[in-house]
């Protein structure tokens, strides 16, 4: 984690918040991050237009939650969001 922090030029603690789905990468963080992998940028861009990335950003932005209770509330509503697909499947 440290190397590819300083390799993409951020702080490991970033790094790990954007691996936590804590914070969003801006674009050019993105890109950094895909180069020092060796990968196409766009591989790492979210395409899933079911993807509700707003209500994500909202929880990942309150400063009224704390940073266990913004993962506890995305992986509910990840496993919600999962299990009405399971259901959809059918």
């Amino acid at each position: 984690m440290r190397q590819l922090a300083a390799m993409v030029g951020i702080s490991n603690p970033y790094l790990s918040q954007i691996e936590n789905n804590l914070r969003a990468p801006s674009a050019q963080v993105l890109n950094n991050i895909a180069t020092s992998l060796g990968m196409d940028p766009e591989a790492l861009k979210v395409t899933d237009p079911d993807d509700d990335g707003d209500l994500r950003a909202a929880i990942r932005r309150d400063s009224n939650l704390t940073p266990a209770q913004r993962r506890a509330l995305l992986e509910v509503y990840g496993a919600m969001l999962a299990a009405n697909r399971a259901d959809s499947d059918r």
